[in-house]
């Protein structure tokens, strides 16, 4: 058996309707991390889905807990061999709330529907497809070769959607049955439906409240307007002295002080697009002087999440005490995180709205990460998914969104090369959350293409 005719295997189990079938089992289980109620059903995910799959394959499993997570975590390896690369892999079998009232007549979340060439399920995208995915390509190639070639090492958690409680504890405490060579996973959206991605890290993203309290309750605007202030409006020009008109950042210590060569050289050829269904991207809106992929891959974001003054349902003629803002900071590798809210509150001080309060949304943030795009494993990787699919990669230094990755590349000392088998248009974390069969098809394919590739000899471990 040779890796064409293992990929030509993968993709007629594929046709077959198997894939399909292990994955309608496991979008059936209502893994809600966000629900306190479906405890039971995150734990079962991992004893009846997940530990069943990797004894399959001949892999050792256990369950490690930690206090700080919502649910236990299960951890396969399967050793082949000293002197074989190590290779960590990871997914989460969570997903965020199913919002069933809000779907589409005859779509459930937790029943995978074909309908106008989609797939529709709760999870197919974040992550259930992307794990299975990867899962299937593995036993693919063990059925194949008889072995794998490499050592293997799997991670699945049951809380990313709730900000991965536990997880950084969790491999502080296990660095030693954790080590590896690399980290090869899958979560997030390809740069397009049609070609394939590798991202090398994450941006990373802080939450956190704006409010003002002017007064104790709402007085008339006939009586008392021009005469007491207006929160809602002395919150917005805070808004405004944060962001200017077309979404530039204005506090110097939340963006990076340039873009870095080996950054844009890797997004010289990326264009950003969110399929039929994805918004039209406006050109004016963002940092001025980047392109869309440098904007959203290379720089910091800030945005304005949800606003809230007065009676938004029923408004009447009051001034209203309060106003609030959720709002995030996305950010790239270079600022320093430890400088944004002392940067904000001095920002706000200096423009005249030390009434604005500043509050943390949560103890931890996702932070910025990223490893060197010339890397070898990442040249690697790339080189086995153009001979996989005839086409060349995306290569974006690090996702648009946030994952949990600075774990492993900072706790763990990985170097992490994320492979998505989603797109941007996918409808994640909202109703109606789908992909197309074929994308899901050709993942399928590229992961066992690097699969086979891992143990076949020819890897940057003997360079390490």
């Amino acid at each position: 058996m040779n890796r064409s005719q293992a990929i030509a295997y993968s993709q007629a189990q594929f046709d077959s309707g198997a894939f399909r079938e292990t994955l309608a089992r496991r979008i059936a289980i209502p893994t809600e991390s966000q629900n306190s109620a479906r405890a039971p059903e995150l734990a079962s995910y991992l004893s009846q889905h997940m530990q069943p799959a990797f004894e399959a394959m001949g892999f050792e499993c256990r369950t490690l807990t930690h206090p700080k997570a919502l649910a236990p975590f299960l951890y396969a390896q399967r050793i082949e061999g000293d002197g074989l690369p190590t290779v960590f892999g990871y997914g989460h079998g969570d997903v965020i709330r199913g919002l069933e009232p809000e779907w589409k007549e005859g779509l459930s979340p937790w029943t995978l529907t074909e309908r106008d060439g989609r797939w529709y399920g709760r999870g197919i995208a974040d992550n259930k497809g992307q794990h299975t995915t990867n899962m299937e390509a593995m036993a693919h190639v063990l059925e194949q070769r008889g072995r794998l070639g490499f050592n293997s090492k799997y991670l699945i958690e049951m809380g990313e959607e709730t900000g991965s409680p536990g997880l950084r504890e969790l491999c502080e405490a296990n660095k030693d049955l954790f080590h590896a060579d690399l980290l090869l996973a899958s979560d997030g959206p390809r740069l397009r439906p049609d070609r394939p991605t590798i991202f090398l890290g994450t941006r990373g993203a802080l939450n956190f409240d704006l409010s003002i309290e002017a007064r104790k309750g709402a007085h008339h605007s006939g009586n008392w307007g021009g005469l007491i202030s207006n929160p809602g409006i002395q919150l917005a020009h805070a808004i405004a002295c944060i962001v200017g008109p077309t979404g530039q950042i204005r506090i110097p210590q939340w963006v990076p002080t340039e873009l870095p060569e080996p950054v844009r050289r890797a997004l010289a050829d990326c264009e950003v697009d969110g399929g039929t269904d994805g918004p039209a991207i406006e050109p004016w809106w963002g940092e001025p002087g980047l392109s869309p992929a440098e904007r959203v891959f290379g720089w910091c974001s800030f945005e304005v999440l949800a606003y809230k003054t007065g009676n938004p349902q029923t408004p009447v003629n009051a001034i209203p005490a309060t106003a609030w803002a959720r709002c995030q900071l996305r950010f790239v590798v270079g600022p320093d995180p430890a400088q944004f809210m002392p940067a904000l509150r001095s920002h706000l001080d200096r423009h005249g709205f030390s009434m604005v309060q500043i509050t943390s949304t949560r103890d931890e943030i996702f932070a910025a990460t990223r490893i060197d795009p010339d890397d070898p494993w990442v040249r690697w990787a790339a080189e086995s998914i153009t001979r996989t699919t005839g086409k060349k990669p995306a290569v974006l230094p690090n996702l648009g969104g946030s994952l949990p990755n600075d774990i492993f590349t900072d706790v763990l000392g990985l170097r992490t090369v994320w492979v998505p088998h989603s797109y941007p248009g996918c409808s994640q974390h909202a109703p109606n959350e789908h992909l197309p069969p074929q994308l899901l098809r050709e993942a399928l394919a590229v992961m066992t293409g690097l699969y086979w590739d891992l143990g076949a000899g020819e890897t940057p471990h003997r360079l390490m």
